[in-house]
């Protein structure tokens, strides 16, 4: 720190400016903070619903405005079903963000899916608050660490 005048023959101790790091556009964290990183599904299906296009079109403008991050696209399943069934289910959620992504101009290869099924959930319990947090499509930046 400098020693300023105040203007009256005395000094006053200059503060220095601390402005709160920001986060880098390009990462997970911008990407969790600023964009969402996730979309839910209701029981048993993977459709995009209107909240979660919402979100997916805020991923893609993202996506456009970072031009070298690749995404990978985690589908997930809440705990009730086969563990067979719920990888199935887990896809078919991957597979629908990335084509909703693929839809609004991201490019496909920068797109890459992967189903957890319900082996990676993101609450525990077995209600209903805990199993709609589970049935969710995250997108991560690659290198990113997992949901």
């Amino acid at each position: 720190m400098q020693a300023a005048s105040s203007g009256s023959g005395g000094s006053t101790a200059a503060t220095e400016t601390m402005k709160p790091k920001g986060l880098a556009p390009d990462s997970q964290e911008y990407l969790v903070v600023n964009v969402g990183d996730r979309v839910f599904f209701a029981l048993d299906k993977s459709e995009i619903s209107s909240e979660s296009a919402d979100t997916l079109k805020r991923q893609a403008a993202w996506m456009q405005d970072n031009a070298n991050v690749t995404v990978v696209v985690e589908g997930h399943a809440d705990e009730r079903g086969t563990r067979e069934y719920n990888l199935a289910l887990g896809e078919r959620r991957a597979n629908a963000v990335r084509e909703h992504l693929i839809s609004l101009d991201v490019s496909a290869d920068r797109i890459a899916t992967i189903s957890y099924g319900k082996e990676r959930p993101a609450v525990l319990g077995s209600n209903a608050a805990a199993w709609a947090q589970n049935r969710r499509g995250v997108t991560l930046k690659k290198g990113a660490a997992g949901s």
